[in-house]
């Protein structure tokens, strides 16, 4: 369930901006703040089913989207690559130690600070 949630929040957070707003308030009502979809049809003076019929249409909209674009699948291939870039900036900044090579040091450093500044962005 967890890991279920953790895609809606993915998808919501990379493609929300294409629902409607009220798509968009029940989406964040079921899933981020955790409401059932009674308390979402009581608060919003409509059925259970039409609260579960707008959360359906805009998961299948966020769906569609990430299957025609793959940016989540990107971000995430692209995360593991600073990683593997760090490790290996860093495995060259502590070689670089035996070497007394500042310019060395210097650039792996370098590569350190812009891995972690685009991880960031």
């Amino acid at each position: 369930m967890k890991s279920q949630a953790y895609r809606m929040a993915l998808l919501y957070d990379f493609y929300g901006d294409v629902l409607t707003d009220r798509q968009k308030e029940f989406y964040d009502l079921y899933y981020n703040e955790d409401l059932s979809l009674a308390e979402i049809a009581e608060n919003c003076g409509i059925t259970r089913q039409g609260v579960r019929d707008v959360i359906v249409r805009a998961e299948a909209i966020l769906t569609d989207l990430e299957d025609k674009t793959g940016l989540i699948k990107r971000f995430h291939a692209m995360q593991k690559q600073f990683r593997e870039m760090e490790g290996a900036a860093q495995e060259i900044l502590r070689r670089s130690a035996r070497y007394d090579d500042p310019e060395l040091e210097a650039q792996a450093r370098k590569i350190l600070e812009l891995c972690r500044q685009m991880e960031k962005e």
